[in-house]
């Protein structure tokens, strides 16, 4: 793929319009169909060089990581000149089309079926569009430079509105971008939304415009409501970096769509964020739906300006693989919830659930123990929401970089506050001034620069080597004391198998998932498929079945475990295991004195820096 322009190029292509000679690809999208999912789009394209041209789908998405084989929905493909002769067009692979003659000027004319509602697939009916830009425009190598102009059909027919980052030429149903990144990074929302907006001066006084389009069966009320609590996000996650991006055209918008059928998902782009929920309405859920919101307005600033040297370039022909997910997602997804909580959208109880639950997650996983969280990254391109329908050893090998990277921020964030009087913000805004702001892209050894920076050569050296391209955990415990949080396993006295997903089928309990690593069912010889049939001389036909035999026993004691596999029964002795599951507590909940250190720290950590 020709080399396409990176994110810190676009602005300023916009400003060059006038001087750019080449004329615009001009896409015409229509839905005559939209009850049964279908789309009609029209490329046209002039000033073609001589030889054949090559036109294509994607494969790859913005925000995803894996392939995604979006050229399944494209069917009816034409190609004319530009008297309506229809010419001769090619497919030479999937997702790949070639007009071998063409005079320098041709429409390439397509149907496409979209019917999934997320971040990444394009979702037609006749209540709305909801359209990712890969999964439902074609393209034409070599072109990826010309500016961008798209007509939208049909709006008057459906009473739809249009909801995008793309930029509004003086027609409303025209839209303009730079170049095809920009294009391909732009989702857009067509339907009868409501729009709430307000404004917001950055520390440069710049005033930018931040918009919340709702397509939900809520009022206007609802949706005004709601956005003077994301507004109250919005101004949070900018005190972490001390100011907001500069977002081109001076907007911002989010496009949420909220139905119990849709596929749920949120998705960043550069000056927008798609965020599609499984749910009524917004009404009655609104904390809930929050969580989406600030990860990905996070992303504005972490992952849209500061930028993996990996993935910049975005090529949308294959995976896109970085070693950098840990700090893009990892980073964002400890932010999203600890925003939250600053915000007071989150309780104590409550934001102790979310630690707990990324260090189960991370502690007692596997994959964690046993690779970096490099490598985790690497993984993206299969675990990103890739499709295969072999079985996979995933819960062995590995553990989500989102989660991964929550608990290596978490540590840097409680050390650098307990060691050099400094927090993980100090480092976000070092880390933005040095390659957000400047957009210059980033590998994981420029992440331990900065670091070094801050503190010093030997600390930064020291992290990165062990807790991000090497294996070791830090002490959780001991860092979440010093704010006054207790973390602790409260069933280690109680006998485990290990974390077994088990489904009930004709009267036996069938293993549903491989079993972990490590554990006595692991040890057993216990995987996927298998029928545990007794723990000792005793039946086990139920989850409940099986609580109840384990209780009967402690940890370190050796019992016999019966299963079946592929009709073979098996008897094997194993060692049974603490249950390792833990929990976090403030210490005051726990029967411990909460001393003013703690609290302050606790104070410093948690609690809003704008009251």
């Amino acid at each position: 793929m020709k080399k396409i322009l990176s994110l810190s190029s676009i602005i300023l292509f916009f400003f060059s319009f006038a001087a750019v000679a080449d004329e615009p690809v001009k896409y015409v999208i229509s839905f005559p169909n939209a009850v049964h999912h279908e789309a009609r789009i029209s490329m046209s394209i002039s000033e073609i060089p001589a030889g054949k041209l090559t036109v294509r789908m994607s494969r790859s998405s913005p925000g995803r990581y894996a392939t995604h084989e979006f050229g399944k929905n494209v069917y009816n493909v034409q190609a004319a000149n530009e008297q309506g002769k229809s010419l001769t067009i090619n497919q030479v692979q999937g997702d790949v089309y070639e007009i071998p003659d063409h005079n320098g000027k041709l429409t390439v004319s397509y149907t496409i079926f979209g019917n999934w509602i997320d971040g990444t697939y394009l979702g037609i009916d006749e209540t709305h569009a909801h359209m990712n830009m890969p999964a439902t425009f074609m393209w034409a190598q070599g072109f990826e430079q010309r500016p961008i102009q798209l007509q939208i059909n049909d709006l008057d027919k459906y009473g739809w509105k249009v909801a995008t980052q793309l930029k509004p030429d003086t027609d409303a149903k025209i839209f303009t971008a730079a170049n095809l990144q920009y294009f391909l990074d732009s989702p857009v929302e067509l339907s009868a939304f409501k729009l709430s907006s307000w404004k917001d001066i950055n520390t440069d006084k710049n005033v930018q415009t931040i918009r919340l389009s709702a397509h939900s069966a809520d009022d206007q009320t609802v949706i005004d409501g709601y956005a003077k609590m994301v507004e109250r996000m919005v101004t949070e996650a900018k005190a972490v970096f001390g100011e907001l991006p500069t977002f081109d055209f001076g907007t911002y918008t989010f496009l949420q769509d909220v139905n119990t059928e849709n596929a749920g998902d949120g998705m960043e782009h550069r000056n927008s964020t798609v965020i599609v929920e499984r749910t009524d309405k917004i009404s009655g859920n609104e904390e809930d739906l929050l969580s989406t919101f600030s990860h990905e307005f996070f992303h504005a600033w972490n992952v849209e300006r500061i930028r993996p040297k990996t993935l910049e370039p975005f090529n949308f022909e294959h995976a896109n693989m970085s070693n950098e997910l840990w700090f893009a997602e990892g980073f964002t997804q400890y932010y999203g919830e600890l925003i939250l909580k600053r915000a007071g959208y989150r309780d104590l109880d409550t934001y102790c659930g979310t630690l707990k639950n990324l260090l189960n997650g991370v502690l007692n996983a596997p994959g964690a123990n046993t690779f970096p969280a490099t490598q985790m990254s690497r993984y993206a391109v299969f675990a990103d929401a890739g499709v295969a329908v072999d079985q996979t050893n995933q819960v062995n090998i590995f553990t989500s970089y989102y989660i991964y990277g929550a608990t290596i921020a978490l540590a840097l964030d409680l050390r650098l506050r307990s060691e050099f009087n400094l927090s993980l913000d100090d480092y976000m805004k070092a880390v933005w001034v040095t390659h957000g702001k400047t957009e210059i892209p980033y590998t994981v050894s420029d992440l331990q620069k900065v670091l070094s920076k801050l503190t010093n050569t030997a600390f930064a050296d020291d992290f990165f080597t062990r807790y991000v391209y090497g294996t070791d955990k830090n002490d959780y415990k001991k860092l979440l004391a010093k704010a006054g949080l207790v973390l602790r396993h409260p069933m280690a006295d109680k006998a485990s198998i290990g974390m077994v997903r088990l489904s009930p089928v004709n009267g036996k309990l069938r293993v549903a998932m491989n079993t972990l690593k490590g554990t006595a069912a692991y040890e057993a010889g216990l995987d996927i498929g298998d029928f545990l049939l007794k723990i000792g001389s005793d039946e086990s036909k139920s989850s409940a079945d099986l609580e109840t035999i384990l209780a009967k026993h402690k940890p370190g004691e050796e019992v016999e475990i019966t299963y079946e596999h592929r009709k073979t029964i098996k008897n094997v002795k194993v060692k049974l295991q603490a249950n390792n599951s833990m929990e976090i507590v403030p210490a005051e909940k726990a029967g411990l004195k909460l001393t003013p250190a703690m609290e302050k720290f606790r104070k410093s950590w948690l609690s809003s820096s704008l009251n």
